[in-house]
């Protein structure tokens, strides 16, 4: 499979797509995401895309789920609003079993995706890909896009994946019609259009559980705050989508770098995202 033409996404690049609040900005010009993540076996997915997305820089955030979850979320983050209402973007799946959906939880993904507003689907919600006609982006890791190609009759494996990321995530975004962002030690980013956006990782320690939850909290806040550029032109997600890959891979490294080098876990990583973002504002001044 042909790996094609990739551009290194760098510093500068990301530093285009952080906003800073301007003086008539309020809360809802900056940008609001609704979250539908978390279960009651996995709760801590729900806590930490919600910090993740606190802490990069939107408005609000507006999480809907189980109320144990809840419950999680608002002791570690009591600025969540829990109440439904309008948000510019949608982050879904992280930390859920698609094969185990409530009647309820149906309801409110569906409800979701009709909505129009961009979309990023992870985990337990990448087989929703197709079922939503608005700015789609999916965060898979290799095991994740092979059982999600194999479910729509693309033959591939977790090892094939593996083997040729690249080569891969641009067929799935050309497959699927979505912008495909594939984790791994280098993250790639694809869209259906030829766009082919890599990042390095900038330690090997965020390679620990929670830190993809991490990324989805990222990348919903900076497609919030970027949702109208978005409903223009939908290539805007590509660059997004880059875009948060970076800062979390800065945030892991800055994580690390405060511990000695040593190992991070992923609140770790949330915590680290504002510095981040404040570094890449000071390229733009």
């Amino acid at each position: 499979m042909d790996e094609g033409a990739w551009s290194e996404w760098a510093a500068v690049d990301a530093a285009a797509w952080v906003r800073r609040p301007a003086a008539g900005d309020d809360k809802y010009r900056r940008g609001v995401l609704g979250v539908i993540t978390g279960s009651t076996e996995f709760p801590g997915a729900a806590v930490l895309g919600v910090e993740a997305a606190h802490r990069a820089g939107l408005g609000m955030v507006r999480y809907i789920g189980p109320r144990p979850v809840r419950a999680a979320v608002l002791s570690r983050r009591p600025e969540t609003v829990t109440q439904s209402g309008r948000v510019q973007a949608w982050l879904l799946g992280s930390g859920m079993d698609a094969s185990h959906r409530t009647f309820v939880l149906s309801g409110d993904l569906q409800h979701a995706l009709a909505s129009g507003v961009p979309v990023v689907l992870d985990a337990g919600g990448l087989d929703l890909v197709g079922t939503h006609n608005g700015p789609t982006v999916i965060t898979p890791h290799a095991r994740e896009l092979a059982t999600l190609l194999v479910s729509r009759e693309i033959r591939t494996t977790r090892d094939a994946v593996l083997d040729n990321p690249a080569g891969w995530a641009a067929r799935a975004a050309h497959e699927l019609g979505v912008v495909v962002l594939l984790k791994g030690a280098v993250t790639h980013v694809a869209d259906p259009s030829g766009r082919r956006l890599r990042v390095a990782a900038s330690t090997h320690w965020l390679a620990t559980a929670g830190t993809g939850d991490v990324l989805g909290g990222v990348l919903g806040a900076l497609v919030a705050g970027h949702h109208d550029e978005i409903m223009t032109d939908a290539t805007v997600l590509t660059s997004l989508a880059a875009s948060a890959a970076f800062v979390h891979a800065e945030a892991g490294r800055l994580a690390s770098e405060r511990f000695g080098g040593g190992p991070i876990a992923a609140l770790d990583v949330a915590e680290a995202v504002p510095h981040i973002i404040g570094r890449l504002l000071t390229l733009v001044e």
